[in-house]
């Protein structure tokens, strides 16, 4: 079997797993450590954190960091899980939906097998796309996947709740609005970010008639509570980044505060991670 036609099984794999009626866990890696410990952990697939990813290699999130270096750190990510691996796209590193084609196609040569692509907008005169609008990159980005014979999973972002438009009532029926022409656009997924309420996710994934897939936060229910209200995918989005950053940031400030180097213990050794990056 070729590499394209593996990868193209891998994806059809993983849209079928959004319908298992057991909601798929993601926990979302930003370089080829965290990937590689996530893969270890025993997980099934690795996303992206497209703020890890941008913070990890110097630059802020939101579609700062040059898409070339987005590209390489996503392909080492691919490399090191040795699983299925969904890309956060944000918008797609793109102002038109040609653009969008061929950011499609080439985050598509680093192996994945999904992506993430959002409604809401980092430098457009607004702080969300035009529905119809955001429908028809949905669309160039099938299009563009066909093209190379990877039958990618489209994980639609919708922005509504996160990016706060119109008024708190009417954010439900516009998302629906909204999920419905994503799904009539090619999404396999929809992804309300900023929706939180347990209540309000049920009534939107009942409405929608389609995998979900929501962020977890601390202080939500746990993965069953989320299977029985019929979600398909929890992501933990960039809080397993923001962790590991504060840790760091903790270990920084206790070394320069005590001058002591108890601090560096670590119940990882070198052996061990070695061992993690070994070839099987």
């Amino acid at each position: 079997m070729s590499i394209a036609a593996e990868q193209a099984r891998q994806a059809e794999a993983f849209r079928a797993r959004h319908h298992t009626g057991s909601p798929l866990l993601l926990c979302n890696a930003w370089d080829g450590m965290s990937a590689r410990i996530f893969a270890a952990a025993g997980f099934e697939a690795i996303a992206t954190s497209s703020g890890g990813v941008a913070w990890s290699l110097g630059y802020p999130d939101g579609e700062v960091a040059p898409w070339t270096m987005i590209v390489g750190a996503t392909e080492r990510i691919v490399q090191a899980a040795r699983l299925p691996v969904t890309a956060d796209l944000e918008e797609g590193y793109a102002d038109s939906a040609d653009r969008l084609a061929l950011s499609v196609c080439e985050i598509i040569a680093t192996g994945i097998v999904g992506i993430n692509l959002e409604d809401g907008t980092h430098h457009g005169p607004g702080a969300i796309r035009d529905a119809e609008e955001a429908a028809q990159r949905i669309r160039a980005a099938c299009k563009a996947a066909r093209s190379v014979g990877v039958p990618i999973v489209i994980n639609a972002r919708i922005d509504v709740w996160q990016r706060q438009i119109g008024a708190e009532s009417g954010r439900f029926d516009e998302a629906v609005r909204r999920a419905r022409l994503y799904r009539e656009a090619g999404a396999d997924c929809l992804f309300p970010i900023g929706l939180r309420d347990f209540d309000t996710i049920a009534r939107f994934v009942k409405a929608v008639d389609m995998p979900v897939n929501v962020v977890a936060k601390a202080g939500m229910p746990p993965l069953a509570e989320f299977a029985r209200i019929g979600v398909a995918r929890v992501s933990t989005a960039s809080a397993p980044a923001l962790a590991i950053m504060a840790k760091a940031r903790e270990l920084a400030a206790d070394l320069k505060a005590s001058q002591a180097f108890d601090t560096l213990a670590s119940p990882l050794t070198h052996a061990e991670a070695q061992r993690l990056f070994a070839l099987p």
